[in-house]
């Protein structure tokens, strides 16, 4: 987030950071007990509602808040429920993109049965869909029913190497048409995928990408949102993993020494706030190609359709070894976005009335590591 250049910049840090020589830097992140739900998914519990559930929590999620709350039913089932502290009203106020992180978990989950012999039998808002934002009625009651005549998905090999890439990508290399082909194709009733890397409508979709960007962290309630669920460096990632997590071992550093903290990422004349601003203006910038999906009706079941095709979208561009990064920023629906969600609609809504309801740019960028998750356990509830 802040590079090397605007460091030395500081002048008083940078010496302090020589000085210390590699003593921080070697303690300094990535957090890995916070990886370690990765782990233990491809171990295993010995249960075949935790197995399963074990996958589903790695599914991507809006600002990886990881709102799910799970309710052990009986030995052959389980209820979901939206933790009401992991919604984003500022960002996200009717809770659409954290509707969509259920649709991938559900999506997940279904993969993950189906590795076991097992249908997930899913019984979508059975008290009723939650509006006008979400709330404590349950998700979606989840039944586990042995079937021979399920059969597993060739994705779900590919799970634990899903990643969400943040970097700029190599703008020296394309992604063939023949991938965005195959990640149209992966989709599921009622959503649909495209993508594209005609210059003309990616230099369209890079501009509006960045001026979003720029429009939700220049907002002081959604800068401030994002602020409030950051953390920074390994110690912070381990004890809160979830949120926006930064921990590689440069930014972890400037964190320990005061250079990158929440406040200066709220303040405007900070290095941090322009650092951060710069890199993803810069990342945005990078991409030559993307991808969207869209619905005709935005309901909540259209929302969680949305999810589960997004994961797939996701899961076989990483399998084809592309880099992929969702971009909501101009598909949030505060005021203050409200242009930009025009122009987003405006350009990629197939007929009027259709709904966008997810953006990524995808590409080529180096590998990264996954990202932090809450524990299974920690993620079960008694009602």
């Amino acid at each position: 987030m802040v590079s090397r250049r605007a460091v030395l910049k500081t002048g008083a840090a940078s010496a302090v950071l020589l000085g210390l020589g590699g003593a921080w830097w070697v303690g300094t992140g990535p957090a890995q007990r916070a990886r370690e739900p990765w782990r233990a998914a491809a171990a295993g519990f010995g249960d075949p509602r935790l197995d399963i559930l074990a996958y589903a929590i790695l599914a991507p999620n809006a600002h990886n808040m990881q709102p799910w709350q799970i309710a052990l039913d009986d030995a052959n089932g389980f209820s979901l429920f939206c933790n009401p502290e992991r919604l984003l009203p500022e960002t996200d106020p009717p809770g659409r993109q954290i509707t969509i992180s259920f649709g991938c978990f559900l999506e997940l989950c279904r993969m993950a049965a189906a590795e076991s012999g097992l249908r997930a039998d899913v019984d979508l808002f059975p008290e009723g869909e939650p509006q006008p934002t979400l709330d404590r009625r349950p998700i979606a009651r989840v039944s586990l029913v042995p079937d021979a005549s399920v059969t597993p998905d060739p994705l779900f090999d590919t799970v634990l190497a899903r990643r969400t890439n943040r970097m700029p990508f190599d703008t020296e290399r394309n992604v063939a048409e023949a991938d965005l082909a195959a990640i149209a194709a992966v989709g599921v009733p009622g959503v649909d995928l495209a993508g594209t890397t005609e210059t003309s409508r990616v230099e369209l979709l890079r501009q509006l990408a960045v001026d979003a960007w720029s429009v939700e962290w220049s907002t002081d309630a959604t800068r401030r949102e994002s602020i409030e669920v950051m953390h920074i460096g390994k110690s912070a990632v381990d004890d809160a993993p979830y949120g926006l997590s930064v921990d590689d071992r440069f930014t972890s550093t400037m964190g320990m020494l005061g250079v990158v903290t929440p406040e200066s990422l709220d303040d405007p004349e900070a290095i941090a706030f322009r650092e951060s601003y710069a890199y993803y203006e810069k990342a945005c910038a990078s991409a030559t190609a993307f991808v969207w999906s869209t619905t005709s009706r935005n309901t909540r079941h259209h929302q969680i359709a949305a999810g589960r095709a997004w994961v797939r979208a996701q899961l076989i561009a990483n399998a084809r070894g592309i880099a992929f990064h969702p971009l909501s920023q101009a598909l949030q629906e505060f005021p203050e976005m409200a242009q930009n969600y025009r122009r987003v609609h405006d350009l990629l809504a197939r007929e009027d009335g259709d709904t966008v309801q997810m953006l990524a740019r995808v590409g080529y960028a180096p590998a990264l590591g996954p990202s932090p998750r809450h524990p299974l356990e920690s993620r079960i509830i008694q009602t």
